[in-house]
């Protein structure tokens, strides 16, 4: 069978340093048109992957089987919309909506299309997190009584464009942005949510949207999920503690794989997820703990699932069902922020206690 060509919509950060990568090393999978409007950007697409630059999303329709949303988060939902419309499977980088609402309305759309719609939630592929799931189903932990996750950085001088100038009309700061992934990481790995606790502030001058956030949720199973996602921290906590009944997991340090992409370092190369003995977590407890090798990290293995779901018809590599999961979070996170309550979750509808 011949290439899927893949249309990239957006070559800003995500789009140039994650997706395109990501897809030219997908045996399968072929970048023939990016939709940029920088000139520059233009010739980079062109020059490394052989692409068609496109200044508009109307040129992108007929020059592609599967449409990757990678532009700014507020138009994800429209451009998803419509490449569903027109009959094209769809992946949408993260958040895939402001609202699990609309969340659903692109879900229900792909099902009568019976077309794939997935969500690009590569931190389930970060390497900490497949060793943490690892040991957690293995029993190591007992049982997990807390989990405590930060994505936490040290950027006192904001670097501007809409992440962070912004209001919420861009769907915009850490909530949505690191949040995404610390939400999912936690329901991934404890499921779902009963009670939802947050704090949310704007610290840095010349910022509109929210740069230090706090969230604290209570699972069904009776375990506890504290969440960071912070741009003024000067010295970083553990990327993971996670105690347990009978030992903990402690790690430190981020995942390779963003570093390594940014450099340019090709994600098929051979040891490209695999970080130094150095990082590795600690599992055990205070009187007998001992190092355990992380796994290495699998971005690829998203593109590789969205491959095998055009081809075989395998499951997406990421559900949109679970993604609608963690935006119902995301969304009691916000208002017990900007009302400063606990949100209860009940059935799919949040409640303010």
């Amino acid at each position: 069978m011949s290439e899927i060509e893949v249309g990239l919509v957006g070559y800003g950060t995500a789009g140039a340093y994650f997706h395109a990568p990501l897809i030219h090393a997908t045996p399968g999978l072929r970048l023939s048109a990016v939709v940029t409007g920088n000139p520059a950007r233009a010739d980079e697409v062109a020059a490394r992957y052989g692409a068609v630059p496109v200044p508009e999303l109307a040129g992108l329709w007929d020059r592609c089987d599967l449409v990757v949303v990678a532009s700014p988060n507020k138009t994800h939902v429209s451009v998803a919309t419509e490449a569903l419309t027109r009959g094209k499977p769809v992946v949408v980088d993260k958040p895939l909506a402001r609202t699990a609402e609309e969340a659903r309305e692109l879900v229900r759309l792909a099902a009568e299309r019976d077309l794939m719609l997935t969500v690009f939630q590569n931190r389930r592929w970060d390497g900490d997190f497949r060793t943490l799931s690892r040991l957690t189903a293995e029993g190591r932990f007992g049982e997990v009584l807390r989990l405590e996750s930060r994505f936490e950085r040290w950027r006192p001088v904001p670097k501007g464009g809409w992440r962070e100038a912004g209001g919420p009309e861009e769907v915009g700061g850490l909530l949505y942005d690191l949040g995404s992934h610390l939400v999912d990481q936690a329901l991934q790995l404890l499921g779902p949510v009963r009670d939802v606790y947050a704090e949310s502030d704007i610290r840095r001058e010349g910022v509109a949207a929210d740069d230090d956030t706090f969230i604290a949720l209570s699972h069904v199973s009776g375990a506890r999920s504290h969440l960071w996602a912070g741009a003024l921290a000067a010295q970083g906590g553990p990327r993971f503690r996670v105690l347990g009944s009978r030992g903990a997991y402690v790690k430190y340090g981020m995942d390779v794989q963003e570093e390594r992409l940014r450099a340019g370092i090709s994600p098929d190369s051979p040891g490209f997820g695999e970080e130094s003995e150095t990082m590795w977590g600690l599992v055990g407890t205070e009187d007998d703990k001992t190092a355990v090798r992380t796994e290495a990290g699998a971005y690829l293995d998203f593109y590789r699932g969205v491959e095998s779901c055009l081809r075989a018809g395998t499951p997406p590599p990421v559900s949109p069902g679970s993604v609608i999961d963690a935006l119902t979070v995301i969304e009691a996170a916000r208002r017990s922020a900007a009302e400063r309550v606990v949100v209860r979750l009940q059935q799919g509808a949040a409640e303010r206690t």
